[in-house]
């Protein structure tokens, strides 16, 4: 049985689908208006590897991540860049899915666009008011009155009492209560706008993703997922909003990644620690982020490092070099090893446990090497479960030759300069078979001599 740990409850919880053989899941997405950074590319990875997993157990998923393309950042870059803000949200959308596919995310069954919601979000937003859980400002904005909505703070633990005590300077004297939040802000000369009951204007954050998701999925669905970042207020607001305009029950199961952080500090631009998944991509194959990303439990936090990513590195090339040479067929699944690697998984997504189950059947197979009929099973099963995670789908050779660095010496050269070791050592002329193992070795290329002389090579990670 499949446990999940749902933030809402604080506990793990069996998976019971609303309806049965059928999930719905919400992921918060990217705000489009740079590329996207390491602790993106975790939401992608992490949720893209629950999407696998739902549909290995054979559910039907319905998998909804939103993109965010209005909001003041955007408007606030489009600016400096003097440039349409819709021509900027569509290149790094266009970047986004780069980045996705190079990481081996699958893309959503819908990826809802804020612009393009705009007739659901006035809808929205038109129930609160008639709801009376929204109120025009002095202003012409229109704010959320949290005070209103009975439970306020369920999902995060906070009290509304508390936050109350916290904010009692407040600068915006538009709102009835400094906890209020907009829900749509009246345009500004020259920004971006829609016409709405509430004059010309644009949606708040929080009340894009209730219309999104609402609308993409029910008024009530089995899953919303984001970064632990979003926990509040973001998803805090989503349900006041949500369930303030349906009178339903909005989410059943809440999961939230943990942060990533980049040499054990918090990762910012101020810091100067700061890096996009592209800056990553040019000192690392995306199999190795991917892996790396995995090698953690989604709710613990990331430790971004370049010693953890050589780490990675270092495993996958384990993997790869235990499938190396062998012909899988039709080769039957290896029950046992299947079994522990449901167990882990089943257990809130346990990657790390589920990845050491892959090094138990490397081990194993780097064992049974004599044993034509249970390498092949060993092999087939190893290459079946890494698929589940998004791994281990490369050809192993070619995987092992590739490399991050390509550049220096081409195949047919090591393939040359190992023949020519070969003739030395069968002319037992070991200082020149030592010396080209050296020149390899400094161009990072390692040799591995297998019994019967055969020699195989690969690029260092």
């Amino acid at each position: 049985m499949l446990k999940i740990y749902n933030t809402l409850t604080r506990s793990k919880e069996t998976f019971t689908p609303r309806v049965a053989g059928k999930v719905g899941m919400y992921v918060c997405g990217m705000t489009v208006y740079d590329y996207c950074h390491i602790g993106h590319a975790r939401v992608m990875v992490v949720f893209d590897t629950v999407a696998r997993y739902f549909r290995y157990l054979g559910y039907d998923l319905t998998y909804v991540r939103n993109v965010t393309d209005i909001d003041d950042k955007i408007i606030q870059r489009a600016n400096e860049n003097g440039e349409d803000f819709s021509a900027l949200t569509e290149r790094f959308i266009d970047a986004m899915h780069e980045d996705e596919r190079a990481l081996s995310v699958l893309p959503p069954n819908r990826e809802p666009k804020a612009t393009q919601s705009m007739d659901e979000i006035i809808a929205m937003i038109g129930k609160l008011i008639d709801n009376d859980l929204a109120y025009v400002g002095s202003n012409g904005d229109v704010f959320y009155a949290v005070a209103k909505f009975e439970n306020y703070g369920r999902l995060s633990g906070k009290n509304l009492a508390d936050l109350q005590a916290g904010e009692r300077v407040d600068v915006d004297t538009a709102k009835r209560d400094p906890l209020d939040f907009v829900l749509w802000k009246t345009a500004k000369p020259g920004e971006p706008y829609w016409d709405s009951p509430w004059g010309h204007g644009r949606p708040g954050w929080h009340i894009e993703c209730s219309a999104m998701s609402t609308c993409c999925l029910g008024n009530y669905f089995d899953i919303h997922g984001g970064g632990m970042d979003l926990q509040f207020p973001h998803h805090e607001n989503e349900i006041a909003q949500s369930e303030g305009a349906t009178g339903e029950k909005f989410v059943n199961l809440w999961m939230h990644n943990g942060f990533v952080r980049v040499n054990e500090e918090k990762m910012s631009k101020s810091l100067g620690n700061f890096f996009t998944v592209r800056e990553v991509l040019k000192q690392y194959r995306p199999e190795i982020i991917r892996f790396f990303i995995l090698s953690s439990h989604y709710r613990s936090p990331l430790n971004y490092s370049d010693e953890q990513l050589d780490e990675a590195g270092a495993a996958l090339t384990r993997l790869y070099t235990a499938l190396r040479g062998i012909d899988i067929g039709d080769a039957d699944i290896d029950k046992a090893y299947k079994a522990a690697f449901e167990q882990a998984m089943n257990d809130d997504f346990n990657t790390p446990v589920a990845i050491s189950v892959l090094f138990d059947l490397a081990r194993d197979l780097n064992k049974s090497k004599n044993n034509p009929d249970k390498i092949q099973a060993l092999a087939a099963t190893l290459k079946f479960l890494g698929s589940i995670l998004g791994i281990l789908q490369d050809d192993p050779d070619n995987f092992l030759k590739g490399g991050a660095n390509k550049e220096g010496l081409s195949e047919q050269d090591i393939e040359q300069l190992i023949e020519e070791r070969a003739q030395a050592k069968q002319n037992k002329d070991w200082a020149k078979a030592d010396q080209i193992r050296d020149q390899l070795k400094a161009q990072g290329i390692v040799l591995e001599d297998a019994p019967g002389g055969k020699t195989t090579w690969r690029r260092e990670s």
